[in-house]
């Protein structure tokens, strides 16, 4: 496994538990995550700031199917369980992740693409 693989995966166990520390710590400073349909968060502090207001959603399950990586890209995709606001919903995802280099990268930007699952 590719160190940017444990990366991912450390990531997505991350946001199954809520972490948000481990989160913002994997990102570049200058970090963007676009969220496809949505808005894009430039800068640690506002996806920290992002992520903490967050509350109404807890986070039951997160199953990540594959990780490809490649250079300074990655990708990764599966499936996600929460509760929003007392109602559980089920997600499938796409997240694609540009790194700040190839040797103790960063997440310099990610696009996420969310789903509804019925």
């Amino acid at each position: 496994m590719s160190q940017k693989e444990k990366l991912i995966q450390e990531l997505q166990l991350a946001f199954l538990k809520g972490d948000i520390q481990t989160i913002i710590e994997s990102m570049a400073d200058d970090v963007a995550w676009e969220m496809v349909g949505g808005k894009v968060h430039k800068g640690k502090a506002e996806i920290e700031k992002e992520l903490a207001s967050m509350d109404n959603f807890e986070m039951l399950e997160n199953k990540l199917d594959k990780v490809v990586t490649h250079g300074k890209l990655a990708s990764a995709n599966g499936t996600f369980r929460m509760k929003e606001k007392g109602v559980e919903k089920s997600y499938g995802f796409c997240d694609i992740y540009e790194f700040s280099g190839f040797k103790n990268a960063k997440i310099k930007k990610m696009i996420s693409y969310v789903v509804p699952i019925k």
